[in-house]
């Protein structure tokens, strides 16, 4: 069993969510929007923040990248398991992440779906971790920003367990 301590409560995770709401809903309002869940970690927060956005449709769509596998550090290799199902030309598209890190991972998913010919594709992501990033990207949308620590809970794993934690952990050492 690791050693965690909460870094996020989860009353402090739902208020950023529904304020991230409040913006996203403003900044498309009477438009579509295609809301690209990353699986698996994003699904927690793609869920909450969908239920909060009123004013516009949205339809969710669904990708499977890894970058992670079982350690502690990203591999750098990125393996696309699953696709999203729709055609993207002309659809405002926002990525929804649980953890933006290096940037590698991101870097190379917004160049695939641009490749798709959207009308707009914006970022979305819980958490950030800015001093940790090897690749620039511009984040539209960010729930936190958080030093560099492994962390878990709300969607975020380690080898597949953790995720269901109502919060943010991180492993102490």
């Amino acid at each position: 069993m690791l050693n965690l301590d909460v870094l996020i409560d989860e009353q402090t995770i739902y208020k950023r969510i529904d304020e991230l709401a409040k913006q996203i809903e403003k900044d498309y309002e009477n438009e579509e929007l295609v809301c690209i869940c990353i699986l698996k970690g994003s699904f927690p927060f793609i869920w909450e923040l969908g239920k909060r956005i009123h004013k516009n449709n949205i339809s969710f769509e669904f990708m499977e990248i890894s970058s992670y596998g079982s350690s502690f550090e990203t591999s750098g290799k990125i393996n696309v398991k699953k696709d999203v199902s729709c055609d993207l030309t002309g659809k405002n598209i926002l990525v929804i992440e649980d953890i933006i890190d290096t940037g590698t991972t991101l870097s190379y998913l917004t160049d695939y779906l641009k490749a798709k010919n959207p009308k707009s594709l914006k970022i979305a992501t819980l958490l950030n971790k800015p001093s940790r990033r090897l690749i620039d990207i511009y984040v539209d949308y960010i729930g936190f920003s958080i030093e560099d620590k492994f962390v878990l809970g709300f969607g975020l794993d380690l080898d597949q367990n953790y995720r269901n934690l109502p919060y943010i952990a991180y492993v102490k050492n």
